[in-house]
């Protein structure tokens, strides 16, 4: 009987090991995004907006391990701190290891558009209009998803985002606008810019949670395609 039980015992919790490990969220980090276009609304601190933004898409899907980069000094220093004996042992807060990520993701907007027309209440501002019966935008963003072990670039792909609006109205989302970005966060260009931060968590989603093979990653490869078809048609080849 024992010579059953102990490969049972083993079966078991190699089961339960290896559910564990499946379920084990993707640990995950999100550097300063770049920019390789003249957009009026990219700025000083744009780079960081957008990847504070990103970051709360990613965590509100509680579906990542996102880890936080830019406050590792401050985390660092609070540990230190604790360990210098200045600081309460009932609330001292102890010297660990920080989780380390598995994948950093790396974004460059590359591609920025926008035109605004009509007649009706609106504000001009350095060349952009803000308001106005018709506006719209379009932005396109290089995301690259690196394997941290390895260095590799285990995905990569070009999100894209637009919008199309009349009036003033936007939407609730999980990440504000701040910084820079904020004064735009009603304009095409916000909405376009939201839309487009949304669809790069929704594909990182897709691509590392949910996996390449299922069904999401069929509509990606689909816009993926007609995204190249569009950019092949938009140039003339001699």
């Amino acid at each position: 009987m024992k010579k059953i039980i102990i490969p049972l015992i083993f079966v078991f919790t190699f089961i339960v090991l290896s559910q564990a490990i499946a379920k084990e969220k993707p640990r995950i980090g999100v550097l300063r995004f770049t920019n390789t276009t003249n957009a009026g609304w990219w700025g000083r601190t744009a780079g960081y907006d957008l990847q504070d933004m990103l970051i709360a898409e990613l965590a509100s899907m509680n579906e990542f391990r996102v880890l936080e980069r830019k406050e590792l000094d401050a985390v660092l220093g609070e540990q230190d701190l604790g360990a210098s004996g200045r600081i309460s042992k009932s609330t001292t807060t102890k010297i660990g290891n920080i989780t380390g990520a598995k994948y950093l993701v790396a974004a460059t907007v590359s591609a920025f558009e926008e035109s605004t027309g009509g007649e009706g209440a609106g504000l001009s501002f350095k060349g952009i209009r803000v308001g106005g019966k018709r506006g719209k935008a379009y932005i396109a963003v290089d995301l690259k998803v690196i394997d941290v072990e390895t260095g590799e670039i285990a995905d990569a792909r070009t999100v894209e985002g637009s919008s199309k609006s009349s009036g003033l109205r936007f939407g609730l989302s999980r990440g504000g606008f701040s910084g820079d970005l904020d004064r735009f966060k009603k304009t095409p260009a916000g909405k376009a810019i939201r839309a487009c931060v949304v669809e790069m968590a929704e594909y990182l989603e897709c691509s590392l949670v949910k996996g390449k093979n299922d069904s999401c990653m069929a509509e990606y490869d689909a816009k993926e395609s007609k995204r190249r078809a569009t950019t092949k048609g938009a140039i003339d080849l001699e």
